[in-house]
Parts: C-alpha cells; sequence; structure tokens
C-alpha cells in the first residue's frame, strides 16, 4: 500500500511512519483496518466481540517494534476501539501507537482508545503514544485515551505520551497495578492553546514488595487553554513513589494540579511535587539579548521544557 500526503503527514507527526513499517504492525484509518502485518513473534488478531485488536508478543522476543498508529480524515467520526498487549516473559519490545485527526468540517471528529497491557514476569515495554489533532473545520477534535497496566513480578513499563497541538478536548485516564520488584516510568507532554482543555488522571497501586513508580507531567497551557492534573499513587507494599506536575502558564491559561499520595504501609516512601507558573523574565531577558524577539524567545523556552 502508500499513503497520500494527508496521511503521510498525519503518520509523520503521531509515528515518524512516512512509508509502509517493516516488522508488525496494524494501521487503522476512520474506523476500519487499513493494513496489518505480523511477524513470528508478534501477532495481531482482531476482536470478535468488540473493536479492537489483541497484539500478542511471544516469550523472549528481543528488539522487535509493534506500530499501531489511527488515523482520521473525516468529520463526525466517533471512533472508539479496545487493544490488549500481552506481552510475554522475558520479553522486550517497542509499541508506538497514537492518533492524528484531520477534521474538515463542522461535526466532532473522536478517537477513544481502551488500552490494556498484560506485562508478563521480568519483561520490558517501551511505550510511545503522540496525539495531534489539525484541518481546515471548525469541527472538534476529541481524543480520550485510557491505558490500563498490569505489571507482573520483576516487568518493567516505560510510558512517553504526548499531545503535540490542535487537540480540543482530551481526558486521558491511566490506572496501573504493580507486583513484586516492578517498575512503571511515565512521562507526560501536554501543550494547550485557544479554549482546549486537558485532563490527565493518574492511579498507580504499588502491591508487590519492591515495587516502584515515577509519574512525571510537564505542560504548557496558552491563550484561553485549561488543564488540570489528577495523580494518586498508593504504597501498599514497601515500594518507592514519586509523582510530579510542572507547568508552564502564558497568556490566560490555567492549570491545576491535585497530587496525592497514600502510604498504607509502614515501608512505603512516597514523594509528590507539583510547580506551577509563568516564564521567567531573566530567561526571556538572555535570549533577548541575543538577538530573539519576546515571541521567538517564549516558542524556545516552551519547546526546551517540553523536549
Amino acid at each position: 500500500m502508500s499513503f497520500n500526503e494527508l496521511e503521510k503527514g498525519l503518520l509523520s507527526t503521531i509515528a515518524d511512519i512516512e512509508s509502509v513499517p517493516h516488522g508488525a504492525f496494524n494501521l487503522r484509518e476512520d474506523g476500519k483496518l487499513a493494513a496489518r502485518n505480523v511477524t513470528a513473534n508478534i501477532d495481531i488478531v482482531s476482536k470478535t466481540d468488540k473493536p479492537g485488536i489483541d497484539i500478542i508478543i511471544k516469550p523472549g522476543t528481543k528488539g522487535e517494534r509493534v506500530d499501531i498508529p489511527v488515523i482520521i480524515t473525516k468529520t463526525g467520526l466517533n471512533d472508539l476501539v479496545y487493544n490488549d498487549f500481552y506481552v510475554g516473559e522475558g520479553a522486550e519490545c517497542l509499541i508506538v501507537a497514537g492518533c492524528g485527526i484531520h477534521n474538515p468540517g463542522c461535526e466532532t471528529s473522536e478517537h477513544d482508545g481502551i488500552h490494556t497491557f498484560h506485562i508478563s514476569k521480568n519483561a520490558k515495554v517501551r511505550y510511545v503514544e503522540r496525539h495531534y489533532g489539525e484541518g481546515d473545520g471548525n469541527g472538534e477534535r476529541i481524543l480520550n485515551p485510557t491505558t490500563v497496566v498490569y505489571i507482573d513480578e520483576g516487568g518493567y513499563m516505560e510510558m512517553e505520551t504526548a499531545q503535540i497541538k490542535g487537540v480540543d478536548s482530551t481526558y486521558r485516564k491511566t490506572q496501573a497495578k504493580l507486583e513484586k520488584n516492578a517498575t512503571l516510568i511515565i512521562k507526560e507532554k501536554i501543550f494547550t492553546h485557544g479554549k482546549q482543555h486537558a485532563t490527565t488522571d493518574f492511579l498507580v497501586e504499588l502491591n508487590g514488595e519492591g515495587s516502584g513508580a515515577h509519574v512525571v507531567s510537564r505542560s504548557v497551557a496558552k491563550d484561553e487553554s485549561k488543564q488540570m492534573y489528577i495523580s494518586e499513587v498508593n504504597g501498599n507494599a514497601e515500594c518507592s513513589g514519586h509523582t510530579e506536575c510542572d507547568a508552564i502558564i502564558m497568556d490566560n491559561g490555567k492549570v491545576s494540579a491535585i497530587p496525592k499520595i497514600n502510604a498504607n504501609c509502614v515501608d512505603a516512601r512516597l514523594i509528590h511535587e507539583a510547580a506551577i507558573g509563568k516564564i521567567a523574565g531573566e530567561q526571556l531577558i538572555k535570549l533577548m539579548s541575543l538577538g530573539l524577539d519576546e515571541k521567538q524567545a517564549e516558542e524556545k523556552i516552551v519547546n526546551g521544557f517540553l523536549k
């Protein structure tokens, strides 16, 4: 298959894809399967009871990547999928997801992806998810992802999520349960502008001895946009947990942060941090002294903050 220029632009932005990927992939376009490939170690099967797929990664798989991007190019489309990932014992892989919406009309286009990860003993997963919206119509672009993670003993997951721009409304919900010596790292980046609003809601249960979680959100709210950061980490055993929100507000942007930690075991070690504020004047002055105007200086600071 080949991609047209619109498809190329969306896929490049959300998944760095400019041609048909090598390895395992599942491309969903406008609510339907567009293309799929499997490998000897990674199988992808369509669900029979609801929209979505099962991604099965064999035990011991090393160094493979699976791409599961979603693109929407029509107005008035509401796309809901349920994707389950089964990562076998000792496997190590990269999973690249994300959704790009091009809304050319006046109706709302929406994608809601419910992703559930079953990470087996000593398996390691790096998961990358990017969201992006564009289009010359005035219809809204809405993305509401839900991620549920179960990590068995010694398992590891690193999540990198980014909302790039152009998404009018999003509610991102993430829930995780960790067993003995399991690790979860979440790195979130969000940029909102115009009258957009974004909410992220994290709930992490540290159930196993030696489990650990590190949840960090960095965000920028410009214009009249609004953001809400909610995070709860429960230490239910000897464990370590850290949740952090750093946000820059510009113009009339608004950001609220509600970090919460609960130590339900005497040996739980938990930390929460939150910092919200405008760009420091001395940073602007320093860059402007190097020849940048104020707008260029702000853009450079924001790009560096979200890098």
